[in-house]
């Protein structure tokens, strides 16, 4: 009896180790193409035609170049500050957030890395599901190995949501700041990064006493340190085969399950709480490498 349990059990892994294989995506492939959309927007497009809404969505994709500076260095210090240097996976910080959420007896940690976010936004759910986790760990590293960091931080920033119907650096900018995302000042780039564990609760557009903490907290550290950040991602020599020749659509939602349910933050940046809570300044001060000025000057529009 036992032993027939066991072969069953057996079977049942093997069949889905099999789905998975045949059902992982083709990342590599997005280091020449821009995705048209992601699993986080199609998402968002279901729930707003389940409520009887226009699924309508602001998104626009523009070049890493066209993205001002002081936004990838936002998001850097205030989600991933140790981007350039993991993986795609930062055990360390997995292992921080698995022992806050034991201590807390709920899990408001995700411990994910940019990469992770991103593979999750590309093909995955914002559910905390175990085999989803293992899931967004394989495709990070897939992401990691096939794109450079530049590419990676690129889709990040073009597809993440950045509050209500809009998503990535453009769209936000022009919504919030009627601008490009070029033109972003730091003040605004920081406001723009402070959203991201949950842009629906901390909206840009009317930002709460939360929001304004992480804003002058991101500001903090970009004064520090975040001037010096992308040196790695600019000279890496994946740099040539990364110029996306496809044309901009206007795309679908990538939003959090609940709008009031807190996004995974990524690894090493600041610790977030649950959505009541004041985040602290409590990154590493060890300086990050210097910049240099980019190169890929491709741009697409819609």
């Amino acid at each position: 009896m036992i032993k027939r349990i066991l072969l069953i059990l057996l079977a049942v892994v093997l069949a889905w180790l099999a789905w998975e294989a045949i059902t992982f995506p083709n990342v590599k492939k997005l280091a020449t193409e821009k995705p048209k959309t992601t699993a986080f927007m199609e998402q968002r497009k279901r729930e707003l035609r389940r409520q009887d809404k226009s699924d309508a969505l602001e998104w626009r994709w523009v070049a890493y170049d066209k993205i001002s500076p002081s936004l990838r260095r936002a998001v850097l210090v205030a989600e991933d500050n140790q981007f350039y240097e993991h993986e795609g996976v930062d055990v360390k910080a997995m292992q921080e957030a698995f022992e806050r959420n034991w201590k807390r007896g709920k899990v408001t940690h995700g411990g994910s890395t940019i990469t992770q976010q991103l593979a999750k936004n590309l093909y995955l759910s914002p559910s905390r599901n175990p085999l989803r986790k293992v899931r967004e760990y394989f495709i990070a590293r897939s992401l990691e190995k096939h794109l450079s960091k530049k590419r990676i931080l690129e889709i990040y920033l073009n597809v993440v949501e950045m509050g209500e119907r809009v998503y990535g650096a453009e769209a936000a900018a022009r919504h919030y700041f009627s601008r490009s995302a070029s033109a972003l000042s730091a003040s605004q780039a920081a406001l723009l990064a402070g959203c991201l564990p949950n842009p629906r609760i901390m909206n840009p557009g009317d930002p709460n006493k939360r929001l304004r903490a992480r804003q002058k907290m991101i500001l903090s550290r970009m004064r520090r340190w975040g001037y010096a950040f992308e040196r790695q991602v600019l000279t890496d020599k994946k740099l040539d085969a990364e110029k996306p020749t496809t044309t901009d659509t206007v795309a679908t939602d990538t939003a959090d399950a609940e709008a009031t349910e807190t996004t995974e933050t990524t690894g090493t940046a600041a610790t977030e709480t649950t959505e009541t809570s004041e985040p602290t300044d409590t990154a590493p001060e060890e300086p990050p490498p210097t910049e240099t000025t980019p190169t890929d000057t491709t741009v697409t529009t819609t």
